[in-house]
């Protein structure tokens, strides 16, 4: 246990708050100081697999999304342009089913669960849908988009 001196100097005291009949502000905060000596472990920071472990067993998720977006873009540098796209926004979308129902995830967590998700399937998502429209002949056509695109051309 630390004695409340070495306590005292660990807490930083917030500068905007009002000072009390010393001078000193009188709201402690937890704020890092300018220059922190540590860093918070992020919320996914445990691991995927037990400790004793080797390391790619641990982060077995980040693994196996790196390994099937770097597979699609193989295809993609190989000039199988829509299946390695398509590859990598199926990663993308699995990296967020993973972020989603695996409890750690080790390094796939970046950010909060919610976030991780938002990000992973959103951007997933758009890959996939704008690989399927590449021209020529596209797997998917959405209508009103000729018509923008002429609109703000033209305009």
């Amino acid at each position: 246990m630390k004695d409340p001196e070495e306590q005292a100097e660990e807490t930083v005291r917030d500068a905007i708050s009002a000072p009390d009949a010393e001078g000193r502000p009188r709201r402690a905060t937890r704020r890092f100081p300018l220059f922190t000596k540590d860093t918070a472990r992020p919320e996914g920071g445990g691991r995927a697999a037990r400790g004793d472990a080797p390391a790619p067993a641990r982060q077995w998720p980040i693994l196996a999304v790196l390994g099937l977006v770097g597979l699609g873009l193989l295809l993609t540098a190989l000039d199988v342009f829509r299946v390695g796209t398509l590859l990598i926004g199926i990663a993308l979308v699995a990296g967020a089913v993973l972020r989603w129902v695996v409890p750690d995830v080790g390094m796939l967590a970046v950010r909060s669960r919610f976030t991780d998700i938002v990000t992973y399937a959103g951007l997933g998502l758009a890959i996939v849908l704008l690989a399927m429209m590449v021209q020529p002949h596209p797997l998917l056509q959405i209508p009103f988009l000729k018509d923008t695109l002429h609109f703000t051309v033209s305009s």
